[in-house]
């Protein structure tokens, strides 16, 4: 169904091809998953397939790429529209219309479809993506999740023979990704559709693979096989994979599953070496509930890692100040937004150097919430203060010396046209010494240079260099909202290198994340939020072992024992 041969693509401007060799070919009916570092050239691979590559983007593609017997070279994306599915990893990029159900009839409009099989997809669609209670909604009033549901959605009412995905669960809770993914398993096996898919979250997707096509590092040739083969030597692997290494299994197990009908030796080598997971940083399982109080003072990393580096300064720089005890604090906090009650009675107190994990479901109020402790939304009732100050009332100037929020999008915080451009302007924005930020990001984004576009960056470079724009100013409260999207397990680890030393400093930072595993490596509690309403606040393990939805890899595979990560578990063999 997708044949490349011999493709290579060098865009203009460039010394060396962003990919090349790639050859190799996608049978009708089934899934691929396309893995590999960022920057490898995944999106340049998926948009050779619809054709954005290079009628779209621009540049030389040598080789050919044929779909369904089309070569996309010269035949342009509108000419594969009727074969082509695709999905990118910006949702917004993709709306044309204002309302859910004015979008998942748009494309079958194009096509000219008759009014009643119109009708017919849409109301399929709507039960297949759990979007029915959504079909009247404005899509500018959905959270992100939602929005990504309805991107995909807006692909699959056509019926496409190839479905091209970019990073299709990257803002989907675990819930709904499943659900998108059984969709994707449905139309796979029982309607023969091909589909094309890159995915950082790999112990979402790894399972449903047929095969793997990995892109192990920019201009080598991809290397196809069968999951369990491929996942034996890439460079990114998943949770479950990186388990099997740990304990020697063979072949590697790619399910929880496969990985608890194995680990049976393993939990009781844990539990012979009286191994205690941790509940909490610097918490025992057996200590009284009575007695756990919540961090006030700088947490030690986790596992006993070494402490992180100052990477932000050169030199030691003091802990942030607040004129308050708490970082923010939030008490009877309700909000209603378009006659919805976005948030309700919420009740929370963040501490300096504490690391909290709001999850919960797409639309549960969690990017509400930030947006709320940031001072871009205003309390229907009840009452929020950051930084001994209420935020909706403060000064943008001096707001951003106490909280920072790197939102979904961060291009919503990038203007200038070069990466100097956006550290220069986040310099005299902070009252910071001039190379602060560059000294971010050259952390962060190690390889970008002053000149590169912001627009030129993949989506996780982008979240890089606006966490660095928002660090400049050194907030004591962070916010980051999904801060993983598009990241691969390097890029997350960084990541989670910078937060630790962050909050080592006396940062307070709150993410709101669907990433489980990122919740697990990094979180001091974890905050449940449902229909905008509190239903869990505790520390992360008693939160999340005992959620099914939440609950990360190794937790699954090595219950009843609380064990969260791979780190905990090789840190206790060790």
């Amino acid at each position: 169904m997708i044949r490349f041969e011999n493709v290579s693509v060098t865009y203009d401007g460039a010394t060396e091809p962003t990919v090349q060799g790639v050859d190799f070919e996608v049978p009708e009916g089934e899934l691929v998953l396309l893995v590999g570092p960022s920057g490898v050239g995944k999106s340049t691979v998926l948009g050779a397939v619809s054709g954005l590559v290079p009628h779209f983007t621009g540049g030389t593609l040598r080789g050919r790429v044929t779909v369904a017997g089309r070569d996309t070279r010269t035949h342009k994306p509108r000419e594969l529209a009727d074969v082509v599915g695709t999905v990118g990893q910006d949702p917004l990029s993709h709306f044309v219309t204002d309302t859910v159900e004015d979008e998942l009839a748009y494309g079958m409009e194009s096509l000219g479809l008759a009014p009643d099989v119109m009708r017919r997809r849409v109301e399929e669609t709507l039960d297949l993506l759990g979007l029915a209670d959504l079909r009247a909604r404005p899509i500018a009033t959905l959270s992100g999740g939602q929005q990504q549901r309805v991107a995909i959605g807006s692909v699959l009412t056509p019926h496409p023979r190839v479905l091209v995905l970019d990073e299709p669960t990257s803002a989907l809770d675990p819930a709904a990704a499943e659900e998108v993914l059984a969709v994707l398993q449905r139309l796979v096996h029982d309607l023969g559709t091909t589909v094309l898919m890159a995915e950082h979250r790999l112990e979402r997707v790894i399972q449903y693979a047929d095969q793997v096509a990995l892109l192990p590092s920019p201009g080598e040739p991809p290397l196809l096989g069968t999951p369990a083969d491929i996942m034996a030597v890439s460079p990114v692997y998943p949770p479950v994979v990186a388990l099997g290494r740990l304990a020697g299994w063979s072949p590697l197990p790619l399910t929880v599953r496969d990985a608890r009908r194995r680990a049976v030796a393993l939990r009781q080598q844990l539990e012979e070496r009286d191994a205690l997971p941790p509940q909490g940083r610097g918490e025992l399982r057996d200590q009284p509930q009575q007695s756990r109080t919540r961090h006030t003072t700088a947490p030690p990393t986790l596992l006993g890692a070494p402490t992180p580096r100052r990477w932000f300064r050169r030199t030691p720089q003091p802990a942030p100040t607040t004129t308050s005890p708490h970082a923010a604090e939030t008490q009877a906090l309700s909000l209603t937004r378009a006659h919805t009650h976005a948030l309700r009675h919420i009740d929370l107190t963040i501490t300096p150097g504490e690391t909290i994990a709001l999850m919960g479901r797409n639309g549960a109020g969690k990017s509400t919430l930030l947006s709320t402790l940031v001072g871009l939304l205003e309390p229907t009732t009840g009452s929020v203060t950051t930084g001994g100050t209420t935020p909706h009332r403060t000064p943008p100037r001096d707001l951003v010396r106490k909280v920072g929020l790197v939102p979904q999008e961060p291009r919503d915080l990038l203007y200038a046209d070069t990466v100097a451009g956006e550290c220069a302007a986040a310099d005299r924005d902070a009252s910071a010494a001039p190379g602060t930020c560059r000294a971010l990001v050259t952390e962060l984004l190690p390889g970008v240079t002053d000149d590169t576009h912001p627009r030129d960056l993949s989506e996780g470079q982008r979240l890089a260099l606006a966490l660095a724009v928002v660090l400049t100013a050194r907030p004591p409260l962070l916010l980051l909202d999904e801060p993983t999207r598009g990241l691969d397990y390097a890029a997350k680890a960084r990541l989670v290198t910078v937060l630790r030393g962050l909050a080592a400093e006396g940062h307070a930072i709150v993410l709101a994340t669907h990433d489980v595993e990122l919740a697990a490596e990094l979180a001091h509690r974890v905050v449940l939020l449902a229909e905008g309403e509190i239903i869990a606040d505790g520390p992360t393990a008693d939160v999340v072992v005992s959620s099914p939805s939440f609950a990360p890899q190794v937790t699954k595979i090595l219950a009843p024992q609380k064990w969260l990560t791979v780190t905990q578990v090789r840190e206790a063999l060790s």
